[in-house]
């Protein structure tokens, strides 16, 4: 197969490899290849033309502007697991195999159809890969953005935990959100201290929020944690921090279509606050925003 290789030199931990030895085990499994740097400016640019697959050496923030760069084309792709969370590569089930072992794979792995949520707004249009949301982890994301302890940790894991620690530390001084939330025609506003529309399982650093969410089944999973159950979310954030990743039982609503009157609080995108610096004004009091599915919009190559 001829490849394109997506390398992000900074990804994750100091032990993971570099882009010449991935280069060098690709073609040893009998494989043409190519690299490119995510720190090249426009490196999304016709990103795989002239590739059977895509392969991207890096974290979910690298996964995840190849994949959107990749929507529609119909160019499988897949991921080896270099970042911090992994929330893609863990939901793909390959975070547990060792690199070679994921490149010898290729020739014979199942290709698989991956569902994309899109968000609309009056700054335009945006794909997510994890989910899109309010609340307790979109409150954190300035703060863990700005961290430098937990920039200057060395290990992955240790990272994941720090940030886990971080949502802990906040939970009770994060107020419940008053949200005005539509999912096709059904009202389901309320004070919420944590909402997420999840496209897959995992969102932040392994927020384990939607276990029984389907990455082709065209709908979304709206995860709504009231303040009422704000001592179940610390529960299962404790969980996840000491490394089990137990399926919560928060209630969960699917759907194809969730509308929002955003009234300024914080939302993100993925691993992204929206709307970002650049987006201009708004000058409504309420701001309608939709997120809905572009169903079977990639396609992965997956773990046997």
């Amino acid at each position: 197969m001829r490849i394109t290789l997506v390398h992000n030199p900074g990804a994750g931990d100091d032990g993971n490899p570099e882009a010449a030895e991935l280069q060098q085990l690709i073609r040893a499994a009998g494989h043409e290849v190519s690299c490119v740097s995510c720190a090249q400016e426009g490196w999304t640019d016709n990103l795989g033309h002239d590739s059977d697959l895509v392969a991207v050496a890096g974290g979910d923030g690298t996964v995840g502007r190849a994949a959107k760069a990749l929507v529609g084309r119909n160019i499988p792709f897949t991921a080896l697991p270099m970042g911090t969370a992994n929330n893609i590569s863990r939901t793909l089930g390959l975070v547990e195999k060792p690199v070679p072992e994921l490149i010898a794979s290729w020739q014979h792995s199942r290709s698989v159809a991956f569902d994309v949520g899109v968000a609309r707004g009056p700054w335009g249009e945006r794909y997510f890969l994890e989910g899109c949301g309010a609340g307790l982890f979109a409150c954190t994301m300035p703060e863990a953005d700005a961290s430098a302890t937990l920039e200057h940790l060395a290990r992955a894991e240790a990272r994941v935990a720090y940030a886990l620690q971080m949502l802990r530390d906040r939970i009770d001084g994060c107020a419940a959100r008053t949200l005005e939330l539509r999912l096709d025609g059904r009202d389901l506003s309320g004070e919420y201290v944590l909402a997420e529309a999840m496209n897959m399982e995992y969102v932040g650093p392994n927020l384990y929020l939607a276990p029984a969410c389907d990455l082709h089944d065209g709908l979304l999973d709206v995860v709504l944690v009231p303040a009422a159950q704000r001592e179940h979310l610390r529960v299962y954030l404790a969980e996840w921090q000491n490394g089990a990743l137990w399926p919560p039982h928060l209630p969960t609503y699917r759907g194809t279509r969730l509308e929002l009157a955003w009234t300024g609080y914080e939302l993100h995108i993925d691993d992204a606050m929206w709307p970002d610096d650049d987006a201009g004004p708004t000058f409504a009091a309420k701001v309608p925003i939709e997120l809905t599915v572009r169903r079977d919009a990639l396609r992965f190559l997956a773990a046997e």
